[in-house]
């Protein structure tokens, strides 16, 4: 049976644990987490990102994550937290999952970028 976008979130939310806002700041503060948005840049264009967020959109993710790729982001790595959010929660899960079998061994999902600006995580504009 082929797969739909319904079974690949459904897995994705099953394997990738959610968060609070109050558990993300804990991590990002207490033990160094990457907090990672993984929208489009026009997206944090027109409404900013979670403050101290690194912005790697969801199509470039497994060249950023990889150690061996050109593109490889530093910031990520396989030995911290990573907490990862979009728009609304199921880009970050989708993403968080593949970060989990790149073997990122802690990865947890914020969900979605309004839900958590309105529950008080502070929003910066985008650089």
């Amino acid at each position: 049976m082929p797969e739909s976008v319904k079974s690949f979130l459904e897995a994705a939310n099953a394997a990738v644990p959610r968060i609070s806002v109050d558990e993300a700041r804990s991590l990002v503060a207490e033990r160094d987490a990457l907090l990672l948005d993984v929208r489009d840049p026009a997206e944090i264009a027109a409404s900013g990102k979670l403050a101290g967020a690194v912005n790697v959109p969801r199509g470039m993710l497994e060249f950023r994550a990889d150690p061996d790729a050109p593109a490889h982001l530093a910031d990520l790595r396989k030995d911290r937290p990573v907490v990862v959010y979009c728009a609304s929660g199921g880009r970050s899960a989708l993403a968080g999952q593949t970060l989990q079998a790149m073997g990122y061994g802690e990865v947890l999902n914020l969900g979605g970028f309004k839900d958590a600006s309105a529950a008080g995580y502070e929003v910066e504009t985008a650089q």
